[in-house]
């Protein structure tokens, strides 16, 4: 599927959506992040790709403010995370959470209208259920509102977790692995849903379907550890080794789905 380019605006702004300066992470011992320099601008569409324990959602939590850097810098539009939580929605992955919390879908939505520190007995208003009611239609599921989350399928629990994730009216929707365990059909559901958001929204996405660079991301990040490439969404050898440390060719449906541009030369 081709690229939403008419869709893709990204505007050079003072304030990005993301600008991380020199950030490192350290658990311990352990470098998790190290150095890394990024600037995701207005309307882009970032895929970020890396290997297993390569520092993807330590990335992403330091974006979120759940954690600490150990040096470094991260500013969400030009502030610290902690100031602009309700510009941003986020999307965790799924193998994190319990699906059998007795919730439906509509009020599992309507989670995410609640403040950071909702008051006992707190009521939602008239014109938050009303918004929750116009995301489930933007998303397709308003006819599973009433339904409880446990009976969902893989892709329709996580579609409902991007429309919680919308409740807040983000301007920019981070989300980690987000078609990790759904099918073919429910990957280009997500995905249809996700170019037409990003329509309005900054969206950066952590994935390990390779096959996702050729054909939905406007731009790519290269993680392991620290930042090895950050531009256009096409890799060649060199970088995908550096990234992986080993040649890495994907296979789809039998057939080679080559992401690696012509290289000869480089």
């Amino acid at each position: 599927m081709a690229k939403h380019a008419e869709t893709y605006h990204n505007t050079i702004t003072e304030n990005p959506p993301v600008q991380l300066q020199n950030l490192s992470v350290q658990y311990g011992d352990t470098h998790a992040l190290s150095r890394v320099n990024l600037t995701v601008q207005e309307g882009d569409f970032l895929g970020i790709i890396g290997p297993n324990g390569g520092g993807k959602t330590t990335l992403l939590k330091a974006i979120l403010g759940l954690l600490t850097p150990s040096a470094g810098t991260v500013l969400l539009f030009g502030s610290p995370p902690r100031q602009t939580r309700t510009r941003v929605g986020y999307v965790p992955q799924v193998n994190h959470l319990n699906r059998n919390f007795p919730i439906n879908v509509q009020d599992l939505v309507l989670m995410g209208k609640l403040p950071g520190r909702p008051a006992p007995f707190y009521r939602f208003s008239r014109q938050d259920r009303q918004e929750v009611l116009d995301i489930l239609e933007k998303t397709g599921l308003d006819g599973l509102k009433k339904r409880q989350v446990a009976q969902l399928s893989g892709g329709e629990f996580q579609k409902a977790l991007i429309a919680r994730a919308l409740a807040v009216n983000p301007q920019l929707l981070v989300l980690d692995e987000p078609t990790a365990s759904v099918d073919t059909r429910s990957h280009e559901q997500i995905f249809n849903l996700l170019r037409e958001l990003n329509r309005e929204i900054t969206i950066i996405l952590v994935t390990h379907d390779l096959s996702v660079i050729s054909s939905h991301v406007l731009s790519l990040a290269c993680l392991n550890g620290t930042l090895f490439y950050h531009g256009e969404p096409i890799l060649n050898q060199k970088i995908i080794g550096e990234l992986y440390g080993c040649p890495v060719e994907l296979i789809a449906h039998g057939v080679p789905h080559r992401v690696l541009r012509s290289h000869e030369g480089e």
